[in-house]
C-alpha cells in the first residue's frame, strides 16, 4: 500500500588552527538549515500542558549560528530563562536581548553557580559540548546540548555517559533530524510494526564548505566528516532506537584548501566518509557525511524493512499503517516549529516536557552516544583505509 504522507582524541590545542584561512562570512549568507520549514502538525487536538510550573532555565553559547535563541526556549510558557552566558561580551549581550531576559554571566562556569537555575541548554563549541555538559551536572543541573554530544573522543564520550548515570540528570542532545516530517514518521511506522526489521538505512549530511563556517578557534576547519555524523546517523537511530556495532569507512581526498592534512589542526585529508555500519538488527546502514560535494545541501534518509520501505513521506509495504498519525503534536501556541526541517521547536519542547513529566527525553544519553561515537569510530575506519571496526554501545534506563 501506499500513503501520502578510536579513541582518537580532538587536540586540545585548537587555537593554533585559527588563524589558518580566511573563514566563510556567515552573517551575509544564509546558513544551511536556518530557514523556518513547514512542519507536520496535528490539527485535530490542541496543545495541553501537562504542568502548571515554569522550568528555570539557563542558556550559554550565541556564536555565530545563535543557536542559544534559535530554538524558542524564551517562548514556551513553561519555561522562565533566568540567565545566559557567552565568553564574548557583544554577544552575551545578543543572546540576553534575543531571550528577553536580564541577568547575564561572563562564563559558563560563573553561571552554573547559580542556583535558581534548574536546567542548562549548551550551545557551545562542539569540542566544550562534552566538558560543559558535564560540568552543568556536577553543579546538580539538568543539560540539553546542541550536537554533536562528544568531539573525536571516545574517552570524552565515556566520560559524559558515566556524568549522565551517576548524577540521574536529564541529558538531552538536540539532533534535528529526529523531528524531521519523515524521520518523524518512520519512527511512528516503525515502532507500530510497519517496517518489521530494519534490513538497511540510507542517511546523508551535505553541506558544501569551500570556506568553513565560522568558529570559536576555528574548530570547524578541516573538520573531519564522521565527527559531526548525528544528521545522518539519525536515520537509523532515532527511528528504531537501535545502534551501530560495528564500521568500514572510506574516505575521499578533497580539493579544498582547509581540508588538506597540512592546513588543518586534525591533520584531517578528508571532505567526505562514507560508512558502512552494520547494525544491532543485523541490518545495514550507508551513512554520508559532505563538505565539499558542490550543489544541493541535505539532511535526508530513508529506511527499507522486511514489511515496508519509506523515503520522502511515502510509505509503501506489505503493512495496514492506517492507524498510525504521522503528523507531530502540536506546539505551544507560542512557540515555532523553527529551523533544520521544522525540528527546532519540537526539541525544545521535547526536552521541557521530559524534565516536568521526570520521564525520559527522545535522544537520551545513549541515543546521543550511539550516533556520535560511531562516527568518531568510522574516521578511524577511515584513516586504516576502510578497515572494519568494532563500535562501542550505549545503554540507558
Amino acid at each position: 500500500m501506499k500513503t501520502a504522507l578510536s579513541r582518537r582524541s580532538f587536540l586540545s590545542s585548537t587555537a593554533a588552527g585559527a588563524g589558518i584561512m580566511t573563514l566563510a562570512a556567515a552573517a551575509d549568507e544564509p546558513i544551511q538549515g536556518f530557514d523556518d520549514t513547514d512542519t507536520t502538525t496535528r490539527t485535530d487536538v490542541a496543545w495541553e500542558p501537562v504542568s502548571d510550573r515554569k522550568l528555570r532555565v539557563g542558556i550559554v553559547g550565541f556564536g555565530v549560528c545563535q543557536f542559544g535563541a534559535a530554538f524558542g526556549f524564551q517562548d514556551h510558557p513553561n519555561v522562565e530563562i533566568v540567565a545566559v552566558s557567552d565568553l564574548i561580551p557583544e554577544r552575551c549581550e545578543g543572546l540576553a536581548k534575543a531571550c528577553r531576559c536580564n541577568k547575564a554571566y561572563p562564563s559558563l562556569e560563573e553561571m552554573i553557580k547559580d542556583d535558581t537555575i534548574e536546567a542548562v541548554f549548551v550551545a557551545t563549541d562542539a569540542p566544550s559540548h562534552p566538558r560543559h555538559c558535564i560540568d552543568v551536572m556536577k553543579h546538580g543541573k539538568h543539560v540539553a546540548c546542541a550536537v554533536p554530544a562528544a568531539f573525536g573522543s571516545v574517552e570524552e564520550a565515556d566520560a559524559l555517559y558515566n556524568a549522565v548515570k551517576e548524577t540521574g540528570l536529564t541529558y538531552m542532545m538536540f539532533e534535528t533530524s529526529s523531528f524531521h516530517n519523515d524521520a518523524y514518521a518512520m519512527r511512528q511506522i516503525y515502532n507500530a510494526g510497519g517496517f518489521g526489521k530494519l534490513v538497511y538505512c540510507e542517511g546523508e549530511y551535505n553541506h558544501y564548505m569551500e570556506t568553513p563556517i565560522d568558529s570559536y578557534k576555528g574548530w570547524r576547519i578541516g573538520l573531519p566528516p564522521q565527527w559531526y555524523p548525528t544528521h545522518s546517523n539519525a536515520y537509523y537511530v532515532t527511528i528504531s532506537g537501535g545502534s551501530f556495532t560495528e564500521v568500514s569507512c572510506m574516505g575521499i581526498p578533497s580539493i579544498v584548501d582547509h581540508l588538506k592534512p597540512e592546513n588543518n589542526i586534525y591533520k584531517n585529508p578528508f571532505g567526505t566518509e562514507i560508512a558502512l555500519f552494520r547494525t544491532n538488527e543485523g541490518g545495514m546502514a550507508r551513512m554520508a557525511v559532505s563538505w565539499d560535494t558542490p550543489g544541493f545541501g541535505a539532511e535526508a534518509g530513508r529506511v527499507r524493512g522486511q514489511k515496508g520501505s519509506m523515503y520522502g513521506m511515502q510509505y509503501d509495504g506489505i503493512a495496514d499503517i492506517s492507524a498510525v498519525n504521522l503528523n507531530k503534536p502540536p506546539l505551544p501556541p507560542t512557540v515555532g516549529a523553527g529551523g533544520h526541517g521544522g525540528s527546532h521547536g519540537y526539541l525544545m519542547n521535547e526536552f521541557v516536557t521530559a524534565i516536568l513529566e521526570d520521564r525520559k527525553p527522545l535522544v537520551d544519553i545513549a541515543w546521543a552516544l550511539n550516533m556520535t561515537v560511531a562516527g568518531i569510530v568510522a574516521h578511524e575506519s577511515a584513516l586504516k583505509d576502510g578497515e572494519l571496526l568494532k563500535i562501542p554501545q550505549y545503554t540507558f534506563g
